[in-house]
């Protein structure tokens, strides 16, 4: 299963309150499937601009990161029933890496790292790149065998 974010930003509310409605949302994950990695209470704080949501302007939210697999034929029907609850200001579904994807570490040995710059690999295709990308230099079309402008 695909690895997702999931942003919310929860109107201003109780403690009790938030965590009854973060319960909700875990539920409905849970529900569908998916299984929560974690859970980031990135607190509350002043929204960047006014957001409206259910007909009530909101100035403040909670924001959390809700790290989570879930099959992606679900997405949307969590989608939908977010934008139903009244507790959630924004929400938002990115899909990320997996953690296996994330943590692979290639291979190095100490002859390589010893070489000198000029010679290791990364850099020859670095260099290789950049002289790909050079600008043609402009010609004179003058016949002059020198510019006739210069001071």
């Amino acid at each position: 299963m695909p690895v997702y974010e999931l942003f919310m930003i929860l109107r201003q509310m109780s403690r009790p309150d938030v965590v009854s409605c973060m319960k909700r949302a875990s539920e409905m994950i849970l529900d569908r499937g998916g299984v929560i990695r974690s859970i980031n209470n990135m607190g509350t704080m002043e929204l960047p601009y006014k957001m409206s949501s259910q007909g009530i302007v909101h100035r403040t939210g909670t924001h959390f990161l809700v790290e989570f697999s879930l099959p992606p034929s679900q997405i949307e029907d969590i989608n939908e029933e977010f934008s139903r609850d009244v507790d959630i200001i924004r929400r938002g579904f990115y899909k990320t890496e997996d953690d296996l994807k994330k943590t692979k570490v290639k291979a190095c040995t100490l002859h390589e790292e010893l070489l000198p710059p000029a010679y290791r690999k990364e850099v020859q295709e670095m260099i290789a790149i950049g002289k790909r990308k050079q600008k043609p230099k402009f010609k004179y079309n003058s016949g002059l065998d020198y510019y006739p402008f210069a001071k």
